[in-house]
């Protein structure tokens, strides 16, 4: 039988008193499942790719089945237990209400922005080795190489702005899966979120250490540059910071616990 989820209020602590434990995890610890989860991410995005390629239902009904496949990556995350660091930019919640110290913020973030490229990047060269890409006639690849030459040609302002969007979902999945008890809850919490940030378009950083040097190892042309991969990087990065950090943990806070550290 199920029980109730977690009221706002609720989740709201919990995700601090889970933002303080996240901050005072052994480095090694942070590591490997940071690595984990750039893993799951990236596995989510190739599945993601698979699903859309040749595709004949139409755009919206294509990128909803799309969205739905890249699920898989935050499900791992979240169930199996890993570190992803759109995710932990809900330490901001524990920051704020002077649980953890900014230098705490800034060692989760940047042990778990690492791990998550690492796990990004090996995915990204164990499908390029084991030559997915040839996968419906060739057709994979044509689709890895269109999404990393469409994110390539972002400007920083829309990679930002798309950043933005995207990690305010990300994060609002993560939050309404703390309000879940069971595997059954988390999943379904995470769903819908995380398929409509795929569905519009927006940016993931970690998703994007998988497609960008995927699609510059499958680039034969050279028509993705160091420089504008690079530019896409951090501006959804820094997308993904704000969005994270200010329209999810920064508003719920306000919310709910501006007034706890006065009791």
């Amino acid at each position: 039988m199920f029980g109730d989820a977690y009221t706002p209020s609720e989740i709201a602590k919990r995700v601090l008193n889970m933002g303080v434990t996240k901050a005072r995890a052994e480095t090694l610890t942070l590591l490997v499942l940071a690595i984990l989860a750039g893993a799951f991410i990236a596995l989510g995005g190739l599945f993601y790719t698979v699903v859309v390629t040749d595709s004949v239902m139409g755009f919206g009904i294509t990128r909803f089945f799309g969205g739905l496949s890249f699920c898989l990556g935050l499900i791992l995350v979240v169930i199996g237990g890993a570190e992803l660091f759109t995710g932990n930019n809900l330490l901001v919640m524990a920051w704020a209400g002077k649980q953890i110290t900014t230098r705490e913020v800034l060692r989760n973030w940047s042990i778990v922005y690492i791990g998550n490229i690492i796990g990004a990047i090996i995915v990204a060269g164990m499908v390029y080795y084991a030559d997915t890409a040839s996968l419906a006639d060739g057709s994979v690849r044509k689709t890895l190489l269109s999404i990393a030459l469409t994110k390539s040609n972002l400007s920083f302002t829309i990679g930002f702005t798309r950043g933005v969007l995207c990690n305010m979902l990300v994060c609002l999945a993560v939050w309404l899966a703390m309000g879940g008890h069971s595997v059954t809850d988390k999943i379904l919490a995470i769903i819908f979120p995380v398929t409509a940030f795929v569905v519009l378009g927006f940016e993931h950083s970690v998703a994007n250490w998988f497609f960008l040097p995927l699609g510059m190892m499958l680039d034969d042309g050279q028509l993705i540059s160091y420089s504008e991969a690079i530019r896409n990087l951090i501006s959804v990065t820094l997308g993904n910071i704000a969005g994270g950090s200010l329209l999810v943990a920064g508003v719920y806070w306000v919310a709910y616990l501006r007034n706890e550290d006065k009791k």
